[in-house]
Order: C-alpha cells, then structure tokens, then sequence
C-alpha cells in the first residue's frame, strides 16, 4: 500500500476524531439527555466519560478507513486497535500523572491531552501499518468490540471508582439536569 495514501487517510482520522470527539462532549445535553445519545457520549465529566470523546470517533474512522485503505493494508485492523489502545492509556496516564502532581485538573491540560492523544494513537498506527507487524484481525475485532461494550455497559452500570466519578459534582455515571 501506497505510504502516502495511509498518511492522508490517518490525517482524516485525526480530523474525524477532533472534530467527532468534541462534539460528543455536548451532544448528550444538546439531545435532551438522550439514553440512546449516552450510551457514545460524555454524560460527565469523570476520566471514563471522556475516553468516550476518543474510542468511538477512532472507531468511526476505522470502520470508514477499513472500506478506504484497510483491505490493502495487512495489518490494518491490529494497528488501529492498538493506536485506540495507546491513546487511551496515554490520556488515563496522563491525566493521573499530572493532576497527582499538581493535586487538581486544569481544562486547557485536559483538552490539550486529547487532541495529543489522539495525534499519538494515530501515529502509532500509521507506524504500524507501514511495518512488517501481523496480528490476527479476529482478536482486534473482538477487542474493539469489548472495549465499546464497556463503554456502553459502564455509562448505565457505574462502578464506584475514581475513573468514573464526576470530579465537579462528585457523582457517578449519568447526571440529570435539573430543568
């Protein structure tokens, strides 16, 4: 496959998840508290919720890469699941890190984190891709499709623990409004 042609695609799928990925933020209060908008959006403002912002809009832009580029790519599948991988654990990481330092978050830190998680996730695939590295794509499907069934699982069923809690409101999971 033509390196180039990888390149344009995986500078598509950093444009896809910024754009996706900050929009979802918002889309579960601009829909009225949507059960069904939930389940793929930020309901909080906990760690989890906003791995949401990454994990489905990295997912869109693998499945849209998948009928673009990833036939011809070998190991296309592996190389986006593990460049998702990577950019949740570095957004986690991060955060943990840096607010355990400083004892509290700051937004700007926050949102930089994402958009340089995502650039990190998408080039750790690109280098990928552009390697001899083979994997079994079964596993990456069943991995990805785990991870979007915690993700779903979790936005209803709240495990009491940091990652999950609302640091603003101190509250798990889904937050009603009160209008």
């Amino acid at each position: 496959m033509d390196k180039k042609k990888i390149k344009d695609y995986q500078i598509f799928s950093v444009i896809v998840t910024f754009i996706l990925g900050t929009l979802l933020h918002f889309t579960y209060e601009l829909s009225g508290e949507s059960s069904i908008i939930a389940s793929f959006s930020a309901v909080n403002e906990s760690v989890w919720e906003h791995l949401k912002l990454l994990f489905f809009p990295m997912l869109l832009a693998t499945i849209i890469g998948y009928f673009y580029i990833g036939k011809n790519v070998p190991n296309f599948l592996c190389s986006k699941t593990i460049g998702i991988i990577a950019s949740i654990l570095f957004t986690v990481i991060f955060f943990y890190t840096y607010s355990g330092i400083l004892g509290k978050n700051i937004a700007i830190i926050d949102i930089s984190s994402f958009f340089i998680a995502t650039i990190l996730g998408e080039y750790v695939a690109y280098r990928l891709m552009n390697s001899t590295f083979k994997c079994n794509h079964k596993i990456a499907i069943i991995v990805l499709i785990l991870i979007g069934i915690c993700f779903i699982t979790f936005t209803y069923s709240v495990p009491k623990i940091g990652i999950f809690k609302d640091p603003i409101t101190g509250q798990y999971g889904i937050i009603k409004s009160k209008n």
